[in-house]
């Protein structure tokens, strides 16, 4: 009996393999990344009570709870101001709402900058065992810096009552610049998120980074009192302007003390707003399958 020749098999493999680069191939496009953060908002019940959660496990058998929150920012926003403005000869009752404002965001932004980037680290058991959208952990961290926020906003409701100042329209752009901190909160936790998994030495050098940011900020310095004295002081100060944080502070914080915005804040946080938001998308976009198998 004739040998009857063996069927050609690359026929039928070969839509397997289309199958299996068609599904590698969806993963890592901006379709994905966008359902991923889409997913994570209608899981909102998840990381809302996971941030509260947090919040109240880290004050577990406290008596005064998350208050100690606003009672250390309130101490630390004090005696930098009192010091402070004796030292730049300042009025304490234009210096102290500075600087107490000022502490209150900065928190917000350095929490989702250090916190950010162990995001995924520290939720691992969650990652591998829970069924959820990668940005559910991302929401629960603004989340959980929001709701630290909140806390600290008592400080300055009680300033404005003991240095009253008139406060117009213009203190809905605070509300408006708030939600600006938070959009750029979720984007700046997901890129260092991800990348800090991939390389765990970003987390110790954002830290470092973080803390020398606090001095280049105008913080408990402003750059009007280095303006009023002119010279080569003056032409120093400007240099204040490349740091991108200084603008993102100045369009919540001018409104909530009084002070006039100028446009150029907003024009340039919304610049680094959609630069920072498409380098996110770029950075879920590629290694979003992969934090399961790096944390």
């Amino acid at each position: 009996m004739q040998d009857q020749p063996l069927p050609d098999t690359s026929a039928v493999a070969l839509p397997d393999e289309r199958v299996r680069d068609e599904i590698v191939n969806d993963s890592h496009t901006f379709r994905r990344a966008v359902a991923d953060l889409r997913q994570g908002l209608q899981q909102r019940e998840l990381w809302l009570s996971l941030g509260w959660q947090d919040i109240k496990q880290r004050y577990r058998r406290s008596t005064l709870g998350p208050l100690w929150i606003t009672i250390a920012t309130g101490v630390m926003a004090g005696a930098l101001g009192l010091l402070y403005s004796v030292l730049f000869q300042l009025s304490l009752a234009d210096f102290l709402p500075h600087v107490t404002v000022g502490l209150i965001m900065w928190g917000f932004i350095s929490g989702c900058i250090k916190e950010g980037s162990e995001v995924f680290i520290s939720n691992e058991g969650l990652i591998k065992q829970l069924p959820s959208a990668l940005s559910v952990h991302v929401y629960r961290l603004v989340w959980r810096q929001f709701l630290f926020l909140c806390h600290n906003m008592v400080i300055w409701v009680g300033l404005m009552l003991i240095f009253p100042r008139p406060l117009g329209w213009e203190l809905l752009l605070s509300v408006l610049g708030l939600a600006v901190l938070l959009v750029n909160g979720v984007w700046v936790t997901m890129l260092f998120g991800i990348l800090a998994t991939r390389f765990r030495d970003i987390a110790p050098l954002l830290e470092s980074m973080v803390q020398l940011l606090f001095y280049m900020t105008p913080i408990v310095w402003t750059t009007q009192t280095l303006y009023e004295q002119g010279g080569e002081i003056a032409e120093r100060a400007r240099i204040a302007e490349i740091n991108p944080l200084y603008h993102y502070l100045e369009i919540v914080r001018a409104p909530m003390i009084g002070q006039p915005v100028d446009a150029y804040h907003w024009w340039i946080v919304l610049a680094c707003t959609a630069g920072g938001i498409l380098l996110a998308f770029l950075v879920l976009r590629r290694f979003r399958a992969r934090v399961p198998y790096w944390v």
